[in-house]
């Protein structure tokens, strides 16, 4: 009965998790000129390409696609190494206070992105990092770093204390035994991490509207958001058809990674 009852329960969800899915292909394969305005559920033609076509031109994607892609592999990779560090640190190393450092660290997480909004333009606009890439990858970077320290920090309290204190015996100094030792017994914790924050700044639009402008710096979610914005009479489709191509590189991604993703939740859960 329970086997039942469970079996049932995810195919529901699997279910209510895949009608947007659904609708999004659908209403993206749709031919603008006979798209009438409501959501449609069954097909209508074939104009997928076409409408990925007028996406890709209007909103230039391709470029930023590229910036995207850079943010996100860029931010993603030093949040998980400085979020690394911090869970050595306040795990393995004799910390003081780490109940303390622990929630200095993760309180980032609990915090509406929104509150951060006005402060940051300020900030950015007096020391001449608004609509800039590099202020976009600093924001991005301290964005990540929280929630990759909570998946790092659970997955270093997994390591037995006998291989680290076996390590010091033998002469190992901190900085040795965390690149050494902690870094390869981490690696499925940190690819873990490392496809969560990538996919948090690949479909980021808050900050990329907020602090940037120019089409050569806006992240890719901004760009496609001016379909709707600037392109005001772009037709729904349209929009849908880019989402679809947005939405490919993390899509890959997590099928690359999932070997590590399964591993790490196991032991984290």
């Amino acid at each position: 009965m329970r086997r039942a009852v469970r079996n049932s329960v995810v195919v529901a969800l699997s279910v209510l998790w895949f009608v947007p899915t659904y609708l999004l292909l659908v209403n993206g394969m749709t031919p603008a000129d006979k798209y009438s305005g409501s959501p449609r559920w069954l097909p209508n033609g074939f104009g997928l390409l076409a409408n990925i076509e007028s996406a890709w031109s209007d909103a230039t994607l391709g470029p930023a696609m590229v910036n995207s892609l850079m943010y996100a592999l860029v931010s993603a990779l030093l949040a998980v190494i400085v979020a690394s560090l911090a869970a050595f640190a306040t795990v393995v190393m004799p910390t003081r206070r780490r109940a303390l450092w622990f929630w200095l660290i993760y309180v980032g997480t609990l915090l509406p992105l929104q509150v951060f909004i006005r402060p940051l333009f300020s900030a950015y606009a007096k020391v001449d990092l608004y609509d800039t890439q590099l202020g976009l990858i600093i924001v991005y970077v301290a964005f990540c770093i929280p929630f990759a320290y909570f998946v790092m920090r659970n997955y270093v309290a997994t390591v037995p204390r006998e291989v680290t204190e076996a390590a010091r015996i033998d002469g190992a100094s901190w900085w040795r035994l965390f690149w050494r030792i902690h870094v390869p017994l981490s690696k499925p914790a940190m690819v873990a991490a490392f496809v969560f924050q990538f996919v948090a700044v690949w479909n980021d639009l808050l900050f990329g509207i907020a602090l940037t402008t120019s089409p050569n710096i806006r992240p890719v979610m901004a760009a496609l958001a001016d379909l709707q914005g600037t392109y005001a009479g772009t037709a729904p489709p349209v929009a849908l058809g880019g989402a679809l191509v947005v939405s490919l590189p993390t899509i890959v991604l997590f099928f690359v990674a999932q070997r590590f993703f399964v591993s790490s939740l196991k032991l984290n859960l």
